[in-house]
């Protein structure tokens, strides 16, 4: 790739177009009119504990949990940490240049990568190294095991000291000619590290990034490229060595991740990550309904339609209840049970731009203004 800068500006050029066509798709004139909210039920009580703002969030940057702490990111690079039951601001720095992916760390240091393809590591909200990237990167980076693993636009996976930022190696492997632009799957299962390439899960050695074993989990069809794209999306439901997770528009899974092998696959077409419990897995699909799967065999449980059209995030579990985000704000809190709404809370009126993350005790959500708001179901 370093070779070749007119290829790799040809691929980014080709990155681009499936983006904006996405998003076209998504963005049609036709677009149904989201379904009218009914009243709030009330029947689960959300107490808001704090509010604060960390600078606007126009791409779906990823949060972080470690802990009781949570790490963020805006738009322009500016990253903060934050204690999640008090929202007191523990430190903010600023990279210097607008980010195309969110916060990785393992709780010493901290990773993000910006537009001009540059990671950076910080601790304690202090710069400590960056390193110059051949290509796009909009997945957030891995840290753990001293290490910081980075999965590329292109489906490169690359990794890095990281006390000094040393590449320790690279896994490149032929691939489509477009992929999603939008986060995939990078996480570690026991000593595996899980990478995606299109539709298929890979399980790599973090030692030197060898393929352990390569799982197919969706498979491209159509009458052209954009049509075909089948990556798979961040947002995974783990237990054990069971792992769930979504391929764009086409299909949710659940895959044995030890072995390597798809244990079953269900049409879904949902762009959006997923979240499950020891019994089921949930989530939003592209037109708002949000459906329950059976966890050991994927059979549909139940499917609601109250959120229809609403432009929903990623679901997580906050307590005993399911939570949503939609692009007027709103966070609905759904019962996992049949998918009925226990209650609604409002946050500053801009599109909830991330899935939820539950904190211990606590749910933060982040809103595209950079309004980020703790909430504590009862």
């Amino acid at each position: 790739m370093h070779k070749f800068p007119g290829l790799m500006s040809l691929f980014q050029g080709f990155l681009t177009l499936a983006l904006v066509l996405v998003l076209q798709a998504c963005a049609s004139s036709d677009k149904p009119k989201p379904t009218a909210l009914e009243g709030n039920p009330s029947q689960l009580g959300v107490k808001e504990l704090w509010r604060a703002t960390v600078g606007a969030t126009a791409l779906p940057l990823e949060v972080r949990a470690v802990g009781t702490r949570v790490l963020l990111a805006s738009t322009q690079g500016e990253i903060s940490e934050m204690d999640a039951r008090s929202g007191k601001l523990l430190w903010r720095a600023s990279v210097g240049a607008p980010l195309s992916a969110g916060v990785g760390s393992d709780g010493e240091t901290v990773a993000v990568v910006t537009r001009e393809n540059q990671l950076v590591a910080l601790r304690e909200g202090k710069e400590v190294w960056r390193q110059k990237l051949s290509s796009l990167t909009l997945t957030s980076p891995l840290v753990a095991g001293a290490r910081v693993f980075l999965l590329s636009a292109d489906r490169t996976v690359s990794a890095f000291d990281a006390a000094t930022g040393r590449k320790l190696w690279l896994q490149q492997r032929p691939g489509e000619a477009l992929v999603l632009g939008q986060p995939g799957i990078l996480m570690a299962v026991s000593d595996t590290l899980i990478s995606t390439q299109s539709g298929r899960l890979l399980g790599l050695n973090p030692q030197n990034g060898a393929v352990r074993w390569d799982a197919a989990v969706a498979v491209g069809r159509g009458v052209n490229e954009v049509e075909r794209l089948v990556d798979l999306v961040a947002g995974t439901s783990r237990l054990g060595n069971n792992l769930c997770l979504r391929a764009f528009q086409s299909t949710v899974a659940c895959v044995d991740a030890q072995a390597g092998r798809a244990l079953w696959t269900k049409p879904a077409s949902g762009a959006s990550g997923i979240a499950g419990d020891a019994s089921t897995v949930f989530g939003a699909e592209s037109d708002g309904k949000v459906v329950a799967w059976r966890r050991s065999d994927g059979e549909k449980i139940w499917t609601s339609e109250k959120l229809r059209f609403r432009g929903l995030s990623a679901p997580v579990f906050a307590g005993r209840a399911l939570a949503v985000g939609d692009a007027e704000g709103f966070i609905h809190f759904l019962s996992p049970k049949d998918g009925a709404l226990l209650a609604r809370v409002a946050s500053d009126g801009s599109p909830i731009a991330l899935a939820p993350v539950w904190v211990e005790d606590t749910l933060v959500a982040v809103t595209q203004r950079g309004t980020v708001i703790g909430f504590r179901p009862e």
